[in-house]
């Protein structure tokens, strides 16, 4: 049976928040993050890459946002001779503001308990 990799240990305490609208459409980490990376490099592939993740999965996690939110987050222009590339939407631009605005909020709600988890977790 093959040994779990071990993990190195996060640069400092947080949270990472999944947040699971009724609608169906699930908002994590991974996602916000490919949004941000696509909006920054201009195209699918260089985010992928950008975050070590193929551009099928890539792909795969740019329809699934824009299936769960019922509108595309990416416009996406094809490539070729010219070259290709892709953009949020305005609603792609949104998902990542109120996640990261909600993320915010957390981090600072949970403040206090984290510093007693730690305080906790160094008594081992």
């Amino acid at each position: 049976m093959a040994r779990k990799k071990e993990e190195a240990p996060p640069a400092r305490s947080g949270i990472a928040l999944r947040v699971d609208l009724r609608s169906g459409l699930r908002l994590e980490p991974g996602g916000i993050a490919l949004l941000e990376a696509i909006a920054e490099w201009g195209s699918i592939a260089a985010a992928g890459r950008r975050l070590a993740i193929s551009y099928k999965h890539a792909w795969e996690m740019v329809e699934a946002l824009s299936q769960g939110l019922g509108k595309p987050v990416i416009m996406a222009s094809p490539g070729g001779r010219h070259g290709g590339g892709s953009v949020l939407t305005r609603e792609g631009e949104s998902l990542v503001r109120h996640y990261r605005g909600m993320e915010q909020a957390a981090t600072l709600a949970t403040a206090g308990a984290l510093k007693a988890l730690d305080r906790l977790a160094a008594r081992r």
